[in-house]
C-alpha cells in the first residue's frame, strides 16, 4: 500500500458516540454500519492528543496552510463545556504552531447555552446545526428518544447564535429533504433563522435501501428542490445555499457533487481511521481502514484504496457517470449512495434521475431581470432601479443592490489578481475566512481603496510607467484576519518600510526590508522583517509605536473612516493630504459628523442614501486658489474627497453632490446610459467648455440633489437660499433639456433622465 497520497486538509473527530436524540433517518445509529455500539461514549484524552500529533504531523510536512477539524459524533455538546473545552485547548496546543486551525462543530443545538456559545467563541469554533424547518418538518425525523419535540429546543439554539456576541461561530443549518414535507414551509422557516448558509442534504440511501418516493412522480427530489429553487431565485438569493451553488456551471462542488477530489478523513472515538461518514450507510464496516492515530500516519490513512479512489475524479466513476453529459456538475452524487450490492460503489447514485432533472430544471429557469452576482442583496428590474435612482436619492434595497454589484466586482478582480500569482497561502486563508468569517472579509472587501489597488495591479501598462503595485492578497488576507480575531501567518509585501492593512491602519517600522513575516493573534500582531521586529497591539487609545490607526467619525448609522493613510486613496486626479495631526483628524470628523446631521435636516432622503454606502471621506491637499473641492473616483466606490475648510453647511452639499457621483458611477457599471462611441460635446451653463454625454448627465444628476437642498434650505430660510436654489434649478433643467436633445442617450438614459426632469419639477411644486 505504498505510493503517493493526496494531502488531508479536513478531518471530522468523534469527539462523543452518543446522541441525546433519536433520528430515524441517522445514519449512525440507524443504519447499515453499528459499530458505534463497540466504542466508547466519549473520546477519551489519549485519544484526542494522539489525533492532534498525527493532524499536526501532517500538517508539518505536507506545509498545508489550513487544516480544517469539525467536532462532530453522536453529539459533541454530551461532552459539557469542561470536556469541550480540553478538547480545543488541545487541537490549539498541537495544531497552531504549524498551520492555520479552522474548527467547527456539528450539533444538534439542544445543549447549546450561553456557557458553551462564549466557549465557541472564545475558540471561534464555526457551529453548524441541523435543523429541518418548520416544526411539522423537523419533528418528522429529529425527536427525543421518548418522541417528544426537538423544535423549540433547536430555534432556541439557534436565537443564541444570532446574538451580536456569538454571531462569528454561526455558521449555517444543515437540513436534511424530506419530499413529504412543504417546500416552501421549510424555504420560510430556514430563513427565519438568518443562517450564514444553508446545506441540503438528500437522505442518505443505497441501490439496496433506496429512498422513499412517495406519490407518482419519477423524480419527487428533484421536483421538491426545484420549488425551493425558484424561490430561492425569485427572492434574489437571500442565503448562500451550497447544494443550488454547487449545481451550477462553475459552482465548485461539494463532497456531495462535484468531480472535486475528496479531502477528509475521520477518526473515530475509539482513534481509529475511516472514510467519510456517510459511508456507514452501505454496509457494516464500510467505512473502516484497519488504521488509527496510535499506529498509522495520515499518509497511511490516506492510500487506503477507498480514499485513494476518490482523487480519480472522473476516472473514478462508473461508466455509466462518465458517459453523462452533466458529469462535471454532478459528480456521481454521493460516494456513499452508489452502493449496490454485487457491483459496489460502481453505480451511478440511486439519486441519479433526481439529479439529472434538477440541473436541467436549475439551467432552464429565468434569473430575475436584473439578476446578476450572488452578493446582491435585492434584485430590481431595470426600469425599477433606473426610475428609483431618477428621483434623487435611491431606496434602501437600490443602494444595497450598487453596494453589492461594486462589491462583485472587487471580488472578480481580486481573481485576476490571484490568477497572476497562482494559488498561495495568503489566498488559501482568504478563502478559508471567507467561508468562516464571511462579514470580516466583506469588510475589507468593501474598503473603497481595495478596488484601486487591485486596479493598478493589474494595470500592465501602469507597471511599466512606475513601480509594480504590491501584491495586495497577503495585506487582504492579515486585515481580515485579524478583525474576525483568527490567528495566522502571512508574508507580506513591504514598500519603503509600510505595511498597509485596509479598513486598519498602516505601520511605519524602519529596516522590515522588501518583506515581513506578519503573525496575527486576537487583538494583536507581530511583525518580522529585515532587522525589525514589533508587535502592534490594535488600542485605538495608545496604539503601538509606527502604528497608524484609520480614524473614524460616528454618525447615526454607525460609523465611517477618514481615510488619510491608505496609499491607494490617491485616486482622485488631485493631491490627497498627508496624515492629519491628530488636533486637524478631529476637527475634521466634527464638521463631518455636524454636516452629517445637517442633511439628514435638509434631505433625509439624501441622508438615507449617505448612511447606505458611504464608508470613508479623504481629505484632499489645502489649494488656496481653489479652498472648496471635492472628488470621487469611479474605482473607489464608498469614499468621497473634500477640502478640510468648508463649514458643515458647505460639507453638507459637498457630501450629497459627490455621493451622487459615486452613485451613478456605479450604475453605469452596470448599464450603458449612454451610447458608445459619442463625439458629441453638449454645451452646459455651469461650464465654459463643450462636455461629452457622460459629463453632463454625472453634471445634472449631481446638480439635481444640490437643487433639492437648496429648496430645502430656502423652503425654511429664504433668502440667499432661494437664489441658489433658482441657479442650480435652472443649470439641472438646461442640462436635461440638453442631453434629450443631443440623442446621444441609449433607450435606458433616455428614460432615466426624463424620470430626472420629471423629479426636478417635483421638487419645484412642492417647494412652492
Amino acid at each position: 500500500m505504498g505510493g503517493s497520497c493526496r494531502r488531508i486538509s479536513q478531518f471530522v473527530l468523534k469527539v462523543h458516540s452518543r446522541c441525546d436524540l433519536s433520528c430515524d433517518h441517522c445514519y449512525v445509529y440507524q443504519h447499515a454500519d453499528q459499530t458505534w455500539r463497540g466504542r466508547p461514549v466519549r473520546m477519551p484524552p489519549a485519544t484526542v492528543r494522539a489525533a492532534a500529533r498525527r493532524i499536526a504531523e501532517h500538517a508539518r510536512e505536507h506545509e498545508l496552510p489550513v487544516v480544517h477539524v469539525v467536532l462532530h459524533g453522536g453529539e459533541p455538546l454530551l461532552l459539557g463545556a469542561a470536556g469541550l473545552r480540553e478538547v480545543l485547548a488541545e487541537l490549539r496546543t498541537a495544531i497552531t504552531p504549524w498551520t492555520l486551525l479552522d474548527l467547527r462543530m456539528q450539533t444538534n443545538g439542544v445543549l447549546l447555552d450561553e456557557e458553551l456559545c462564549r466557549l465557541l467563541v472564545e475558540y471561534n469554533v464555526q457551529v453548524g446545526v441541523s435543523f429541518d424547518g418548520d416544526r411539522a418538518a423537523n419533528d418528522r425525523h429529529r425527536v427525543f428518544a421518548h418522541g417528544g419535540s426537538s423544535h423549540d429546543h433547536v430555534r432556541r439554539a439557534l436565537a443564541l447564535l444570532r446574538q451580536p456576541e456569538h454571531r462569528v461561530s454561526y455558521a449555517g443549518i444543515l437540513c436534511t429533504v424530506d419530499v413529504r414535507n412543504d417546500p416552501d414551509r421549510v424555504y420560510e422557516a430556514l430563513l427565519a433563522e438568518s443562517p450564514p448558509r444553508v446545506d441540503l442534504l438528500l437522505p442518505h440511501a443505497t441501490w439496496d435501501n433506496p429512498p422513499e418516493r412517495p406519490g407518482p412522480r419519477a423524480t419527487p427530489y428533484a421536483d421538491w428542490l426545484e420549488r425551493l429553487h425558484r424561490r430561492w431565485v425569485d427572492d434574489a438569493r437571500p442565503v448562500s445555499i451550497r447544494l443550488f451553488e454547487a449545481l451550477r456551471p462553475g459552482g465548485g462542488g461539494t463532497e456531495a457533487f462535484g468531480l472535486a477530489p475528496a479531502d477528509v478523513l475521520v477518526i473515530e472515538a475509539d482513534g481509529s481511521w475511516e472514510q467519510v461518514d456517510s459511508l456507514k450507510t452501505a454496509y457494516h464496516g464500510a467505512a473502516g481502514t484497519g488504521f488509527d492515530v496510535f499506529g498509522h500516519s495520515v499518509d497511511e490513512a490516506a492510500r487506503h484504496p477507498g480514499v485513494a479512489i476518490r482523487q480519480d475524479g472522473v476516472d473514478g466513476l462508473c461508466a455509466t457517470c462518465r458517459a453523462c453529459p452533466v458529469v462535471d456538475r454532478c459528480g456521481g452524487g454521493l460516494y456513499a449512495h452508489r452502493w449496490r450490492t454485487g457491483s459496489g460503489f460502481d453505480n451511478p447514485s440511486v439519486y441519479c434521475a433526481d439529479l439529472l432533472q434538477l440541473i436541467d430544471r436549475v439551467d432552464a429557469y429565468p434569473e430575475p431581470a436584473s439578476a446578476a452576482p450572488s452578493e446582491w442583496s435585492a434584485a430590481l428590474p431595470v426600469d425599477e432601479l433606473l426610475d428609483d435612482l431618477a428621483t434623487g436619492h435611491g431606496s434602501a434595497p437600490t443602494l444595497a443592490l450598487l453596494a453589492a454589484t461594486q462589491l462583485s466586482i472587487t471580488r472578480a478582480l481580486l481573481v485576476a489578481c490571484r490568477d497572476m500569482v497562482g494559488p498561495t497561502a495568503a489566498w488559501e486563508l482568504l478563502v478559508h475566512l471567507d467561508q468562516a468569517a464571511p462579514e470580516a472579509v466583506r469588510a475589507v472587501l468593501e474598503h473603497p481603496f481595495v478596488r484601486p489597488w487591485l486596479v493598478h495591479r493589474l494595470d500592465s501598462s501602469a507597471r511599466s510607467r512606475v513601480s509594480p503595485a504590491l501584491d495586495p492578497l497577503p495585506a487582504l488576507a492579515v486585515a481580515a484576519a485579524l478583525r474576525a480575531g483568527v490567528p495566522a501567518t502571512v508574508h507580506v509585501p513591504v514598500r519603503a518600510d509600510a505595511i498597509t492593512l485596509p479598513t486598519l491602519g498602516g505601520l511605519l517600522l524602519p529596516g522590515l526590508g522588501e518583506s515581513a513575516e506578519v503573525t496575527v493573534r486576537p487583538g494583536e500582531f507581530r511583525v518580522r522583517g529585515g532587522t525589525a521586529e514589533r508587535t502592534v497591539l490594535l488600542d485605538p487609545v495608545e496604539p503601538s509605536a509606527g502604528w497608524r490607526p484609520t480614524r473614524d467619525v460616528p454618525v447615526s448609522a454607525g460609523r465611517f473612516l477618514v481615510e488619510d493613510g491608505d496609499p491607494y486613496r490617491d485616486c482622485y486626479g488631485q493631491p490627497v493630504a498627508p496624515r492629519l495631526e491628530a488636533p486637524a483628524a478631529r476637527a475634521l470628523g466634527r464638521t463631518l459628523a455636524e454636516a452629517w446631521q445637517v442633511v439628514h435636516r435638509d434631505v433625509p432622503a439624501h441622508a438615507a442614501a449617505l448612511d447606505g454606502g458611504l464608508r470613508a471621506v479623504v481629505p484632499l491637499a489645502p489649494d488656496p486658489a481653489r479652498p472648496l473641492r471635492s472628488a470621487t473616483a469611479r474605482h473607489a466606490f464608498g469614499a468621497v474627497a473634500v477640502t478640510t475648510d468648508p463649514d458643515p453647511e458647505t460639507m453638507a452639499e459637498l457630501l450629497v453632490h459627490e455621493w451622487q457621483h459615486a452613485k451613478l458611477g456605479a450604475v453605469l457599471d452596470l448599464y450603458d446610459l449612454v451610447e458608445p462611441g459619442q463625439g458629441t460635446r453638449i454645451r452646459v451653463p455651469w461650464r465654459p467648455d463643450p462636455r461629452p454625454p457622460e459629463g453632463v448627465l454625472q453634471g445634472v444628476y449631481a446638480h439635481l440633489a444640490v437643487t433639492q437642498v437648496w429648496r430645502s434650505r430656502a423652503a425654511a430660510d429664504g433668502g440667499d437660499a432661494s437664489a441658489h436654489a433658482a441657479r442650480f434649478l435652472a443649470w439641472t433643467r438646461d442640462g436635461v433639456d440638453a442631453l434629450l436633445g443631443s440623442r446621444s442617450l441609449t433607450a435606458a438614459g433616455e428614460r432615466f433622465v426624463g424620470q430626472m426632469r420629471h423629479a426636478l419639477e417635483e421638487t419645484c411644486v412642492g417647494s412652492r
